[in-house]
């Protein structure tokens, strides 16, 4: 299936990036047309590095979609208008090597040749090229109590920045 969102130029993205994490969500996804995962975020973050527009997304190792973003060069995230907050409930709290997530919430993946995977009911795609991955380390914390909060089971998130290769939104005007 052909994606209805059209390419936007990142510099024009209006879209406030705190509310889209913490309010909206996203579904971070790897893999190719014959293996893919999505799972449900709401932890990223956004910036320029290296010259680059990057985006960072936050993975647990035992996660099914760690294990394709370790084997494949390219993410997405995907964000959706607040009717679809029941698809990303269901992607966030099922593991793909289970359940088949996309029959089960009915959305369409589509197949970019060379950026992985988004989705068509998506309002706002941001295709990554993997440029550096690395995990959060215990020694590093200055905030030593995040390590009780978030980490008790010590596995501790991988990062994967991303340069953000291309912008698709169904909002151009």
């Amino acid at each position: 299936m052909e994606s209805k969102l059209k390419p936007l130029d990142i510099k024009n993205l209006n879209d406030n990036v705190f509310s889209l994490l913490k309010d909206d969500w996203m579904l971070l996804t790897a893999g190719t047309r014959e293996l893919f995962n999505t799972m449900t975020a709401s932890w990223g973050a956004f910036g320029m590095l290296w010259n680059k527009p990057i985006a960072i997304g936050f993975i647990r190792p035992q996660r099914y979609t760690f294990d394709i973003a370790n084997q494949t060069e390219h993410f997405t995230l995907s964000f959706f208008s607040h009717d679809y907050r029941k698809v990303l409930n269901f992607c966030g709290s099922h593991s793909g090597r289970e359940v088949d997530k996309i029959a089960q919430t009915g959305i369409t993946p589509v197949f970019s040749e060379n950026s992985g995977v988004h989705f068509s009911e998506a309002r706002l795609v941001l295709e990554c090229k993997k440029l550096y991955v690395d995990e959060l380390k215990p020694e590093n914390f200055f905030a030593t109590n995040l390590i009780k909060e978030f980490y008790p089971q010590n596995d501790f998130h991988h990062f994967f920045i991303g340069e953000i290769t291309n912008c698709l939104s169904s909002n151009i005007r």
